[in-house]
């Protein structure tokens, strides 16, 4: 691979490419090799605040907010022609930075470019601008930028997560300033050329590696006007608590515990075995992830040695082999915690009924079998608890209520499924969910036109759709003279 891929030495600040402040160096691991395969510089606070001055300055003084929302859409279209070009770039990189399966990976960098395109044609099309009339008197409703944008992104999709919040945010007319992750902070570098080559202006996006410590300086900067997080709920509750203060604006796309519902109409055996291979995209470290298969008390047996099935014939192996599905989670830490609540079994009276350990023929890296736990009660900790990585709980449940109490039990609300042999009665179940997004019978909302994002500890806002604009504005109410006001506009 080349070497400019996976070594980096400068920071993307004001529109160039910025020396650091301090010596640190963040060296990243390969989750497969555990071996260093690059480097990127470890921001410190200076850095933070250089980042932040360039991003402030460019949305004061610059002229990205004041352009007409067409000629950023212009800007935006040319990004995406340049991620379009550099897809193959990004998929090297994430599968040597963080370990996602090679076949995968495009699945996850290929939406990428997509929501560039979608927010620029959004630009060109929503209305900034509406005049309310009420007999002689006007308004004027502007939606404007927010304004210096804070976007802290994870390292289970660092390229993908950075899309839904740059994008949005730069079609509004804010700046932003990036912090990827310490674990995946390589792949972002491709968005900074991207955006670099399509000439974007100077401090518009700036990026930013850095660890907890820079990210908690970021979120309470009084030059940032709103942050934008994807993570754990954990540093989510530490993130809105810190913006409080300030009543800084805030998004939060956090943890799940997604539950699927299978009814009593359904294939049971074959939905439980499809809906556990598709549980283990990105070795399980996805929050939307369906973690809990939820099927009928009298069909339990049948579906759980279907999962266990599946289980045992999903193939395991070095994330660069094209035949691998299950690559290696993210860092020891990780893999450590997930081990952790396997083997919670014994205490909490579950069974580990397919894999649990890690594979005999991969002697290095970070892995675990995929795994399917049996006999659990949706109040133990395996089916409270965001585990991330490539294991599901099988619960029976008594019926169509008994399902939806059992799925909506959880703090958590992101996505859900539900499967059964009427639509009709699919669709019925699922208005019951609280939960941002739900699946009937495999049907995909079209993104990036719908939204994403969580009730209850799962988040606050949404992605994507024409709701991720609106987290990036502001709504500014004008009193005009009529005279002012165009004819024929109206609310």
């Amino acid at each position: 691979m080349s070497e400019s891929l996976m070594h980096r030495d400068e920071f993307y600040i004001g529109g160039t490419w910025a020396k650091p402040a301090g010596p640190g160096v963040l060296e990243v691991v390969s989750p497969s090799s555990e071996e260093v395969v690059g480097r990127v510089p470890l921001a410190v606070d200076g850095d933070i605040d250089h980042a932040v001055a360039a991003a402030r300055t460019a949305f004061d003084d610059g002229p990205w907010p004041r352009m007409s929302p067409r000629e950023r859409a212009d800007v935006l279209d040319g990004a995406a022609r340049r991620l379009k070009a550099r897809t193959s770039d990004i998929v090297r990189v994430l599968v040597d930075e963080m370990g996602v399966a090679s076949g995968q990976a495009p699945l996850q960098v290929g939406t990428v470019a997509m929501v560039f395109e979608y927010y620029a044609e959004l630009a060109r099309t929503f209305a900034f601008d509406r005049v309310v009339r009420q007999g002689d008197r006007v308004g004027l409703v502007a939606s404007d930028p927010v304004g210096v944008v804070g976007a802290i992104v994870p390292w289970n999709a660092p390229v993908t997560l950075a899309a839904w919040k740059v994008a949005p945010a730069l079609a509004a007319g804010c700046t932003v300033v990036l912090k990827p992750p310490p674990e995946s902070p390589l792949s972002p570098y491709v968005l900074a050329e991207a955006l670099h080559e399509a000439r974007l202006p100077a401090g518009v996006f700036n990026l930013v590696p850095g660890d907890r410590e820079v990210g908690e300086h970021l979120v309470t900067h009084p030059g940032v006007d709103k942050i934008a997080f994807t993570g754990s709920t954990a540093a989510g509750k530490r993130i809105m608590s810190l913006c409080g203060d300030s009543i800084k604006r805030v998004s939060l796309e956090l943890g799940g515990k997604s539950a699927a519902l299978v009814l009593d109409d359904a294939d049971v055996e074959t939905v439980t075995a499809n809906l556990v291979g598709g549980s283990m995209h990105n070795s399980g470290q996805v929050c939307a992830a369906i973690t809990r298969i939820l099927v009928p008390r009298s069909a339990y047996a049948r579906a759980l040695e279907a999962a266990a099935d599946k289980a045992r014939g999903i193939p395991v192996g070095d994330p660069h082999d094209p035949g691998t599905v299950v690559g290696p989670l993210v860092a020891e830490r990780q893999r450590a915690r997930v081990e952790g609540y396997i083997g919670l079994a014994a205490e909490e009276g579950f069974r580990v009924v397919a894999g649990g350990g890690r594979p005999a023929h991969l002697p290095k890296g970070w892995y675990v079998e995929p795994t399917v736990l049996g006999d659990v009660d949706n109040s133990m900790r395996v089916a409270q608890e965001e585990i991330f990585g490539p294991v599901v709980s099988l619960i029976p449940h008594d019926g169509d209520d008994d399902a939806v109490r059992i799925a909506n039990d959880s703090r958590y609300g992101l996505s859900g499924s539900v499967w059964s042999g009427d639509d009709e009665r699919g669709l019925a179940v699922a208005r019951r969910l609280r939960t941002g997004g739900t699946m009937v019978n495999g049907g995909t909302p079209p993104m990036p036109l719908t939204p994403f994002g969580g009730f209850k500890e799962s988040g606050l806002g949404r992605e994507l759709g024409v709701e991720g604009l609106h987290q990036y504005l502001e709504p500014h109410t004008i009193g005009i003279p009529a005279a002012l006001a165009p004819q024929g506009d109206a609310s």
